[in-house]
């Protein structure tokens, strides 16, 4: 459902792409493992950045940016695979829709506030959505012997129009007017056992080896600012 491709920031600065597709729901065991692979060590390098996103709803890849939070991707992801289909529905029409997808903060409130929207599975034009609100819902009380003339078609761009609704794959959707309610307003408001990023545990010899190299790298880099001059004696 949602994949990033989590990239090494600081490899990436000196010219190297070293980064892997981290898919979720993940927990924090897989994310050090790929942390590690990609050379995050807490040390050497610390920052990452994500690349590339990978995910079968549509209009989501285009909310999401290139430094989300991996806790709040896992979070999101974690909601998105607790809905039932209808509600994934509404999730991704509502999204398609551009509706609260401002900010992965949005979207995860939005996963919280599906009442907010009704939806019609299997309307995609105008003409089903008049029938269905002149046959079904009865908005309207049209005569029997005018049905066969009436403009289902017109009625129906009418209604949507009128109520800001609009047709996402699968069917039409609309803001029903309920209250929005901000559940989630940061970090803090996910659960404990959603957070998964923390930076790889190392061995005293892992350590060892990344301060060496540090150490290398900055004297390598001194003597490139500041060679060591020969002296001619004669």
């Amino acid at each position: 459902m949602l994949e990033a491709y989590v990239t090494n920031l600081g490899k990436y600065n000196e010219g190297y792409l070293v980064g892997e597709y981290l898919s979720f729901p993940t927990t924090a065991e897989e994310v050090q493992a790929l942390l590690k692979r990609i050379g995050i060590d807490g040390v050497r390098y610390e920052e990452i950045f994500i690349t590339d996103y990978e995910t079968d709803i549509p209009g989501l890849y285009d909310c999401l940016g290139e430094y989300e939070s991996i806790d709040e991707l896992n979070y999101l992801a974690e909601l998105l695979d607790g809905l039932n289909r209808s509600e994934m529905d509404i999730f991704c029409a509502a999204v398609e829709h551009g509706e609260h997808t401002g900010s992965i903060k949005d979207m995860i409130n939005l996963t919280q506030n599906l009442d907010c929207y009704d939806f019609y599975p299997g309307v995609t034009d105008d003409e089903t959505l008049g029938r269905i609100y002149v046959e079904d819902i009865a908005a309207i009380e049209v005569p029997e012997y005018l049905l066969p003339y009436f403009d289902y078609e017109a009625y129906g761009r009418d209604i949507r129009l009128e109520e800001g609704g609009h047709y996402a794959p699968g069917g039409y959707v609309l803001n029903n007017g309920n209250s929005f309610v901000e559940v989630y307003s940061g970090l803090e408001d996910i659960p404990d056992e959603h957070k998964v990023f923390s930076m790889p545990k190392l061995t005293i010899r892992e350590q060892m080896a990344a301060y060496k190299e540090i150490i290398d790298r900055s004297s390598l880099e001194a003597e490139r600012k500041h060679p060591t001059k020969e002296h001619d004696d004669r």
